[in-house]
């Protein structure tokens, strides 16, 4: 993968760093712990693989913390065929 396309604009590279738990979240916020030296570790191999120049560029790592929402449940309307007896 190159850096660059044809119009010469940087290529974004996406990094899933999987599941976490909120401490490590909060320790990737503050700049420490597991998910920031994964982040770091792929921050060194970008800057690599740009070649001799890499070294004197500046890599602005972006990284987005989500949480996947579970779908919402739908109240049944009806009783299909067997209708409640009271």
């Amino acid at each position: 993968m190159s850096e660059y396309n044809n119009t010469n604009t940087p290529v974004p590279f996406v990094v899933d760093l999987g599941k976490a738990r909120k401490g490590a979240v909060r320790k990737l916020k503050q700049g420490r712990g597991r998910l920031m030296e994964e982040a770091q570790d792929v921050i060194d191999e970008v800057r690599a693989g740009l070649g001799e120049g890499g070294n004197n560029k500046e890599i602005v790592p972006i990284i987005l913390v989500y949480r996947k929402r579970g779908g919402r449940r739908r109240k049944r309307k009806g009783y299909g065929l067997f209708p409640p007896f009271f």
